[in-house]
């Protein structure tokens, strides 16, 4: 597995709405592995790699979304701290003792602060935290602040990827391994016989508007999108709330918050893992979605959609953690699922 590909992807910042560092580097890496390449004004990237034979032009749209759950600057104060408004979804707790990175002038680093607990009382003890009980500190006064920082400056997490045994772990392994997959895939995927839209989307993590965008120009007959999803298989938690287990493979949605998946393309890509010897689960998520509801509704006359979904644990933290064997089972299934799209019977 190429890691060091996945540590730059992880790392890379890009807030919601702020994707260019990631961006250029995807397109750094696009070079030489797709037939055309365009951005679209949303800023997605799509990627077109040919399929060999292919009368009826038919496209195959797999999306996998670039952004990351972040932050933007709202306030600076008198004495230099910094208030800021989530970009995506945040469990106000994971946030405590962190390192993070203001995307000025120049990147700074500052810490989440809040009221220390020597100093709450028993009440305040006793609460769960607010996001508004959280702001940052960058050890500089408001003056020396203003010089580099701005109101609407974006902000990500601070975080390293790391191999854990035969895991990996980082901050934006969603969804930065399913970008990572995608790129893996565009340079092993055999011949095709449908046309390839690799489609790496903006703004999922704030309402899926990338894809939404993406998939309406693209107009595609099939969609296939790439997400984490939930691997709750950790002390405490009863079978029916785990959804996927690190190490059992890669999961096939069946449906979401927001999708019920295509029951022909759930069927297609349970036949295609069992015959090529693909470990995989299923996976039903009741909360949360992912763009596979745009894929599957926002093209002209809709698409057959489904996903590939990566089990991760610690999901929206800095310690988000996925197993080897899960990212290259998606792999692995993902080109299989391409090269023999037209050895399934689509009309029952």
């Amino acid at each position: 597995m190429n890691i060091e590909l996945l540590k730059n992807v992880c790392e890379k910042p890009g807030a919601p709405g702020f994707e260019a560092p990631i961006r250029n580097y995807i397109l750094e890496v696009l070079e030489n592995l797709a037939d055309e390449v365009k951005v679209d004004n949303m800023g997605s990237v799509i990627a077109i790699k040919r399929g060999n034979n292919n009368p009826e032009n038919k496209k195959v749209m797999v999306a996998a979304h670039m952004d990351e759950i972040g932050f933007i600057v709202t306030h600076i104060d008198d004495q230099g701290f910094v208030r800021f408004h989530p970009l995506g979804g945040f469990d106000p707790k994971t946030l405590t003792a962190q390192r993070v990175i203001i995307h000025g002038k120049q990147d700074i680093i500052g810490v989440m602060g809040s009221k220390p607990i020597h100093v709450m009382s028993q009440e305040e003890r006793a609460k769960l935290p607010k996001l508004t009980d959280y702001f940052i500190d960058l050890g500089m006064s408001k003056e020396e602040a203003e010089k580099v920082i701005k109101v609407g400056d974006p902000i990500t997490r601070e975080r390293q990827l790391i191999e854990m045994g035969d895991c990996v772990n980082c901050k934006s392994i969603d969804n930065r391994v399913a970008v990572f997959i995608l790129l893996e895939t565009l340079r092993t995927v055999g011949e095709m016989p449908f046309d390839l839209y690799a489609t790496f989307t903006v703004q999922e993590e704030v309402g899926l508007r990338g894809a939404n965008v993406a998939a309406h120009q693209i107009n595609p007959d099939f969609g296939i999108a790439l997400d984490t999803t939930i691997a709750y298989d950790v002390p405490g938690a009863q079978g029916h709330e785990k959804i996927t287990e690190l190490g059992k493979g890669t999961a096939i949605k069946i449906m979401d918050a927001m999708t019920i998946c295509d029951y022909r393309m759930v069927d297609y890509m349970k036949k295609t893992a069992d015959e090529k010897a693909i470990s995989w689960q299923p996976e039903i998520l009741t909360a949360g979605g992912t763009d596979t509801a745009g894929l599957q509704r926002m093209g002209k006359q809709g698409a057959i959609a489904g996903a590939i979904s990566i089990p991760t644990r610690h999901l929206h933290q800095v310690i988000e953690m996925a197993h080897k064997k899960d990212i290259q089972g998606s792999i692995d299934l993902l080109n299989a699922c391409l090269e023999n799209m037209d050895q399934y019977d689509w009309t029952h």
